[in-house]
């Protein structure tokens, strides 16, 4: 099992202090830290083998080629895809999302088709399909939320029986970003395809905190991003089954995407290349590949385990701050994140913004917002929320301060 003690070492700022307290990250659902060994890789190839990739046949280029498929591989295997060409590298959740929207979007949704998604979406699940709809003539349809949080799938099996073979797609979040919610998207994905639709999964939140395999779940598209799962910024996966990207359009024009380009038009490179135009990321890429290794020596099943147990451990000690409301279902079924607000009478006591100010001087970094998620505020009521995320670094003890940091901002507000 691993040491708790030894992965804290490895991320250099987790040493460091705010305002004279020891940092307590709890802010991972927004961007996770990296360890010492992603820094090192992408350090390494800027220092050693700095080169463009695919096109040199130089010993540099060969190099960067090498470490830059090496790393679309372990992305492969991580999430038990067919094969490394299904991987296309992007720059994050959103550009993911938005290629499938334009390619595969603008060439399968029609006037009067239907998308799916869900009232829990976070902005990158909503927005590309909305510009989808309103430029083709679709519609969205929404699969509601029960009192705890989690997806009404009765909602589904109505929208699919009185839509049918209308709804094309079926795009659902594999874990809220706001409300923890584990969601069963296998169970989604053999409803979907039984009447004929495909299913997106956003799994920004999913894919860093717990075992995803693609082929098990039966989805059709998995987004997902580098810096939410110890990775650097600037480098996300879209991965679909390959004979649905051989299908799909480009969604970008230029180098590297084409086989042979004449005055009058051009012709494809093969999956993924044909979705990658121009110079890729590569450092980036290397990193994402580093912080698979590294997650891939903790395991995937302790992670899960390791942040299931910090959000019980936090929900429980939270109940001791009064007037504290907690969104979401309970601990069984979310992953490492606890959103909450101070409420009494149904009057919010501390504005989150105000609460996260109060926090941040006693060292504690949580998030204080919509979470780009305000059709989910809305059906809460709320403009904002707090929301502390747990990941492989975190503590017990942070768990205790951030409940500290609570009371404290209850003294200062008069409400002890």
């Amino acid at each position: 099992m691993p040491n708790i003690h030894q992965i804290r070492a490895d991320f250099p700022v987790l040493q460091r202090q705010v305002h004279g307290k020891p940092l307590v990250y709890l802010d991972n659902a927004a961007t996770s830290q990296k360890p010492e060994a992603v820094i090192r890789a992408m350090d390494d190839y800027y220092r050693r083998y700095n080169a463009n990739i695919h096109r040199g046949v130089h010993t540099l280029a060969e190099e960067a080629t090498e470490a830059y498929e090496n790393a679309r591989r372990e992305v492969a295997r991580f999430i038990n895809a067919y094969s490394s060409r299904e991987i296309v590298f992007v720059r994050n959740t959103t550009e993911a999302i938005n290629l499938v929207a334009y390619s595969w979007g603008r060439a399968n949704v029609g006037a009067d088709d239907v998308i799916v998604l869900t009232e829990m979406e976070h902005h990158s699940n909503l927005v590309p399909w909305q510009l989808l709809a309103q430029s083709a003539g679709a519609r969205l349809e929404f699969i509601g939320l029960d009192p705890q949080g989690r997806l009404r799938l009765e909602d589904l099996d109505q929208l699919l029986g009185r839509f049918g073979r209308q709804v094309k797609l079926v795009g659902v979040s594999g874990m809220s970003n706001v409300l923890g919610t584990i969601n069963s998207v296998a169970e989604i994905a053999e409803r979907a395809h039984a009447a004929g639709a495909l299913v997106l999964v956003d799994g920004a939140q999913s894919v860093p905190h717990l075992p995803v395999d693609v082929r098990a779940s039966g989805v059709d598209f998995l987004a997902f991003s580098g810096h939410k799962m110890l990775g650097p910024t600037g480098v996300g996966v879209l991965w679909a089954r390959r004979a649905i990207l051989e299908a799909m359009p480009p969604f970008l024009g230029g180098g590297d995407m084409i086989k042979s380009v004449h005055l009058r038009h051009s012709e494809w490179n093969d999956v993924p290349q044909k979705f990658e135009a121009g110079t890729p990321n590569v450092a980036h890429a290397i990193g994402l590949g580093a912080a698979v290794d590294y997650l891939n020596g903790l395991g995937m099943d302790w992670v899960y385990v390791h942040e299931q147990s910090l959000a019980a451990y936090a929900m429980d000690g939270l109940s001791a701050v009064p007037d504290l409301h907690i969104y979401g279902p309970p601990p069984a079924e979310r992953g490492g994140v606890v959103t909450f607000n101070l409420i009494k009478n149904g009057e919010l006591q501390i504005h989150p913004h105000d609460l996260a100010s109060i926090l941040d001087r006693e060292g504690v970094a949580i998030r204080a917002g919509h979470h780009c998620a305000q059709p989910l505020m809305e059906h809460y009521g709320v403009a904002a929320t707090a929301r502390a995320s747990f990941y492989v670094y975190n503590t017990p003890e942070e768990v205790d301060k951030l409940v500290e940091a609570l009371l404290k901002a209850r003294r200062l507000f008069g409400l002890a």
